[in-house]
């Protein structure tokens, strides 16, 4: 098996894959701001990392997940002025802030639930981590690399430069261009350099969320929380940093230049950056009336949806494009998905029921083991490069039809041995259930009910009761499932 390579945002390439303490892997990964809906955007990147951390616990590492919640800094607009998202929708909303965080935590985790991903190891939030905010600021103050103005600190990025920071280099960003950039900023207000940007902020009088500290009321900056939390629990320099490619400047920037600054070295080994979610070609925005929320997808009720999709068919749609592709979002796209889906756990069920027969004599058939073989080794080198899932995917195909085969009796279990159709089997599974996080959507109200009918069905059938067999035909069909009458055997399977 090929090692693991993963792209490396920072040396724009890919690289090696080699943790800094052998068999375990400190992963980092910026989560939501809680002041509204979790939307697709933001999902394909959870889902993304999702895949990584379940192939690294896969491949034998032991994961420590840090994924944080954004409760306090993030101001609108993503700068260094104006109003705090939470606090903004606090007020709208006329609740205490932390009824918006609160609220809307709860609706990310449940979203993440329906489409079974996995919980990290630890969730800190900004607020929890206000001491550790304040105590960096004042180191940073200390080392000469910030400055207080009126009641606010700025990281100064001149000075950064000067002693051999590199502000700029994760995203490609040449300074001269970004000061000239931000020209029209020179000069105004607290800061020394347009470019500075802020670790705490005085607040306003009309400021909800604030804090004390050594310069006076107020709150952390944006991207400083980030490099505290992921500071105190993967320590000075850790394995892999994620998130979405709009992060790449100025969040990660800043996140290196503050670590960098109050560490004394680099805090990543390996960045990592999901791309863009688009609709029918265009970006996704809530202007142009084609951004869902997961709700509107489960519902069918979005002005530009055809029908509902499950949250299986929307993991399987984002899985079968590699990370750092753009994927396009259309119904053509998802109803395409929603039958590879219903193929591939039809399979999933399949091979779960069958059992190699003790009492056969093997006569293996090179060619076909050859074939599962590769099939089972192309899911892992797709995987191993840069955790490309649609190779994977293309290979499980590859598997499936070998699975229905031996189901059908188009293959003969004699043709294969015992040891490789064992590997087949938990492959498979292992490979879409562990490492894909694709699970089998049975209907709930079929749910344990499915054998019962099968037995009900097959009665009426010998007894010639046909107006009872079309009732339990439909109540599958209604519930997006069939019955299958094969020559030995009846079986239900999704109807694809």
């Amino acid at each position: 098996m090929q090692p693991l390579k993963i792209y490396n945002t920072l040396s724009r390439e890919k690289e090696l894959f080699t943790p800094i303490h052998e068999n375990h892997v400190g992963l980092y990964v910026c989560g939501p701001t809680v002041y509204n809906y979790v939307h697709l955007g933001n999902l394909r990147t959870f889902t993304s990392f999702d895949i990584l951390n379940r192939y690294l616990l896969h491949i034998g590492y032991k994961v420590r997940y840090v994924r944080n919640i954004t409760d306090v800094g993030h101001l609108v607009g993503d700068g260094d002025e104006g109003e705090d998202k939470i606090g903004k929708m606090a007020k709208l909303e006329k609740l205490e802030p932390m009824e918006i965080v609160h609220r809307f935590t709860q609706d990310f985790h449940q979203v993440l639930e329906k489409f079974n991903v996995l919980p990290p190891s630890i969730e800190p939030t900004a607020t929890g981590h206000i001491v550790e905010q304040i105590e960096t600021t004042k180191s940073l103050i200390e080392k000469g690399l910030a400055y207080e103005s009126n009641g606010s600190v700025y990281f100064d990025i001149e000075t950064y430069n000067k002693n051999g920071g590199n502000y700029g280099h994760l995203s490609g960003r040449v300074i001269e261009d970004l000061l000239t950039e931000t020209r029209d900023l020179d000069g105004v207000g607290e800061k020394r350099n347009p470019l500075d940007f802020a670790l705490w902020k005085k607040a306003a009088p009309e400021h909800i969320m604030r804090w004390p500290s050594p310069w006076g009321e107020g709150f952390p900056g944006w991207h400083l929380e980030c490099t505290c939390m992921s500071h105190k629990y993967l320590g000075d320099t850790f394995d892999i940093h994620g998130g979405g490619m709009d992060l790449k400047f100025p969040h990660h920037e800043c996140e290196i230049a503050q670590a960098k600054a109050a560490y004394d070295r680099a805090p990543v080994r390996y960045w990592m950056h999901t791309n863009m979610l688009t609709v029918n070609g265009q970006k996704m925005s809530k202007s142009l009336g084609n951004s869902f929320l997961p709700s509107e997808l489960f519902a069918g009720s979005h002005a530009l949806l055809e029908q509902a999709y499950s949250p299986m068919t929307v993991r399987f749609f984002m899985l079968q494009s590699q990370y750092r592709s753009t994927l396009d979002f259309s119904n053509d796209a998802l109803k395409a998905a929603q039958k590879g889906y219903k193929k591939i756990a039809n399979g999933l069920r399949i091979i779960k029921k069958l059992v190699y027969p003790t009492d056969i004599i093997a006569n293996p058939d090179a060619a076909q083991e050859k074939e599962i073989s590769d099939a089972i080794q192309g899911c892992y080198d797709g995987m191993n490069d840069d955790l490309n899932t649609a190779v994977a995917i293309a290979h499980l195909f590859t598997l499936l039809k070998k699975i229905n085969s031996l189901y059908t009796g188009g293959l003969a279990f004699e043709s294969i041995s015992a040891e490789t159709f064992s590997n087949l089997q938990r492959s498979y599974t292992s490979i879409l259930e562990d490492v894909l996080g694709i699970k089998e959507e049975v209907p709930a109200e079929m749910n344990g009910l499915t054998d019962e009918l099968l037995q009900l069905y097959k009665g009426f059938k010998e007894s010639r009761q046909y107006d009872k067999v079309d009732e339990i035909r439909g109540a599958f069909k209604s519930a997006g499932l069939l019955i299958k009458d094969m020559k030995n055997a009846i079986d239900w399977g999704y109807e694809e």
